[in-house]
């Protein structure tokens, strides 16, 4: 009997979140070009991530991230055609993700696509200089879907019944509103495309998980405003206590290195707006086993920012997510 099949009727609850933790490629926004790029440091590691189920399933995930952050001491951003100091935005992101994982048989080997919808409402303040040195504040806000988010294929790998692996290449399309005179935009106007691995480690002696997600965002040009942010490395690490009632609780250690200077006149005029930052915060999930082999997850966190260069400083980044899987 192989490793999958031996494991598949006690992981099938869990493992199936893969979708959950697909999503947080998707967790994204507006160092880079608005000055948070396409992933919230600390969101895009799910628990199993790196699992893809061996049964075939459909998972369907709800998540809802908010973030409110500024980057102060009077440091310029980039926001669309002008630069702007003491920029404060927020940000709250609802998306849906449908992920299927097809039936390929009992083996090491596992396949899934997915596809996510988001929405987001954003509001920005910032501070612009003027003639003479003066400086104004203005003010901006949008509301519409997001820039489309899809995985055609994910590939998962099974060490052993409690150490797995899944990679796969996620794309963002620029399909949201953008118009480069704004300072809040429903959309970052490129292409973005992220090889990403995941993996999970099971300690079932202990009832410890270990859940990392690395990935490398590569950005194309902003045509509208001949911006191009340089490649950027996430990195997240969760580990949690899990609990026979289905509860667990953990930390979540997360960090987004810029690889390179952003390129275009507007970054060569902020001496490549490179930017960093890492971000610590918990976590707290649910699952539930329900009829008919379906399967519930919920989760919360709050992974505030411990330090930030030319992105987002966030005190009150959280995240709450909701999983069937059936």
């Amino acid at each position: 009997m192989s490793i999958v099949s031996r494991h598949r009727s006690s992981r099938s609850c869990g493992v199936s979140l893969l979708a959950a933790a697909l999503l947080a490629v998707p967790f994204t926004a507006h160092a880079t070009e608005g000055a948070l790029g396409r992933q919230v440091t600390g969101t895009s590691v799910q628990p199993n991530a790196g699992i893809v189920s061996p049964e075939p399933v459909w998972a369907v995930n709800f998540a809802e991230i908010y973030l409110d952050g500024k980057v102060g001491g009077g440091r310029d951003v980039p926001l669309g055609k002008r630069v702007s100091a003491d920029v404060e935005g927020k940000v709250a992101f609802t998306l849906a993700t449908l992920l299927k994982t097809w039936d390929t048989g009992p083996g090491r080997w596992n396949f899934a696509s997915s596809v996510t919808l988001p929405y987001v409402w954003t509001k920005v303040n910032a501070r612009a200089s003027g003639p003479l040195g003066r400086s104004t504040g203005e003010s901006d806000t949008a509301s519409n879907l997001f820039d489309l988010y899809f995985s055609p294929i994910i590939a998962g790998y099974h060490f052993s019944e409690t150490s797995h692996m899944a990679l796969s290449l996620n794309v963002w399309a620029p399909t949201g509103k953008y118009d480069a005179n704004a300072l809040a935009n429903p959309s970052l106007n490129n292409w973005t495309f992220i090889p990403q691995v995941a993996y999970t480690h099971i300690f079932p002696q202990s009832g410890l998980q270990l859940d990392t997600v690395a990935s490398v965002q590569f950005y194309t040009r902003n045509n509208d405003t001949d911006y191009r942010n340089a490649p950027i490395f996430g990195i997240d690490v969760m580990g949690r206590k899990t609990f026979s009632n289905g509860l667990a609780v953990g930390l979540v250690l997360g960090t987004q290195q810029q690889l390179g200077s952003d390129s275009g006149p507007t970054a060569d005029r902020l001496n490549g707006f490179k930017g960093r930052d890492w971000a610590l915060g918990t976590v707290i999930t649910y699952d539930r086993k329900l009829a008919d082999k379906r399967s519930l997850s919920l989760g919360l966190r709050w992974v505030p920012t411990i330090s930030s260069t030319n992105r987002l400083d966030s005190s009150s980044t959280f995240m709450a997510s909701a999983t069937l899987v059936f």
